[in-house]
């Protein structure tokens, strides 16, 4: 039900407006003009979790100890509401006391008593806490898929270029290209997984067989855990995409080697530190501006409680991760 078709309702003064009301899962309160409650839905009372007898004559600023004097809906109801006869869609933000930090969207309106022509507000509130939160996180799954997807495009096509066609025919250049393909295709998948690996199984599976000729791994055994085993591939995968579109991997005669060591930390915690050194690629040159893999790179492994140090030598990239984690 819109707020105008609840206003003719009240308006009427219908017997069963307010069962009409009190059926509704909006939170709903009226209020009079001296912005004392005069009625409250139970949706009202279930959401924010007071009792209908602490409301009625009520101040609506007084309640839970003053947790709705806020200054945006004060603003709406003392300043706004007085100077039109309706307001749609004001967003309040608040961290109620009892229920936590919630975004609600306010409908008011002006409620003319068909009795004595005595001016009422009617509040409508909608909560659009979840609903913000998830259309922020598909907007972020959007925006990763866009950037992964570009990533995919520039690796199929430098395994195309980099897929050996002297001496070839068409057949096996396919199969060999399909291949490649298809392992970089699974390496990606590591991002799905919900079980713990060994690092150096992760790092071959995040950055592919397909360049495992030109990548060296030296270090100890070591065990991702479940929860940090997407935010460690998407690291690596980052690495070893940037090394194939711009870095070592991009050219036919870089290397990459990788190496890593296990060290105790504060609390009793164990740390993984590795290095990524990438070498006999073309020069690198620190970018003008940060672009979306670094920030990716550095704030995973921020997420993670760790860090990743980026240096752009001249002799290729160098990337040193610090990662929390348990030595085998």
């Amino acid at each position: 039900m819109m707020l105008e078709d609840l206003y003719r309702l009240l308006r009427s003064g219908h017997v069963q407006a307010q069962g009409v009301v009190d059926t509704m899962t909006q939170p709903i309160v009226v209020i009079d003009q001296r912005l004392c409650v005069t009625t409250a839905n139970n949706a009202f009372i279930k959401t924010f979790r007071v009792e209908r007898d602490d409301l009625v004559g009520e101040s609506l600023f007084d309640l839970g100890n003053g947790q709705w004097d806020i200054p945006e809906l004060r603003e709406l109801i003392a300043g706004i509401i007085p100077r039109a006869a309706a307001v749609i869609g004001f967003e309040v933000k608040h961290d109620f006391p009892v229920i936590g930090k919630r975004t609600f969207l306010v409908d008011a309106r002006r409620l003319v008593h068909p009795d004595d022509n005595s001016t009422h507000i009617l509040v409508l509130f909608e909560d659009v806490t979840e609903r913000q939160r998830h259309d922020a996180e598909m907007d972020f799954i959007l925006s990763e898929t866009r950037h992964r997807m570009k990533n995919l495009f520039a690796v199929v096509r430098a395994l195309a270029l980099q897929t050996k066609v002297e001496g070839q025919t068409a057949a096996e250049y396919r199969s060999t290209f399909l291949g490649r393909l298809d392992v970089t295709l699974r390496a990606q998948e590591i991002a799905a997984r919900n079980e713990g690996a060994d690092f150096k199984d992760l790092l071959h599976q995040a950055v592919g067989e397909a360049w495992s000729g030109r990548i060296s791994y030296d270090g100890p055994a070591v065990h991702i855990g479940p929860s940090r085993i997407l935010a460690a591939s998407m690291i690596f995968h980052e690495l070893a995409t940037n090394a194939i579109k711009y870095g070592a991997l991009s050219g036919s005669d870089g290397i990459v080697n990788v190496t890593w060591t296990v060290e105790e930390g504060l609390k009793g915690r164990t740390y993984l530190m590795c290095r990524w050194q990438e070498r006999n690629g073309p020069s690198v040159l620190p970018p003008e501006r940060r672009g979306y893999g670094t920030e990716m790179i550095e704030g995973t492994a921020a997420h993670l409680g760790g860090r990743v140090e980026l240096s752009y030598d001249a002799g290729g990239l160098a990337a040193t991760i610090r990662i929390p984690v348990q030595a085998l």
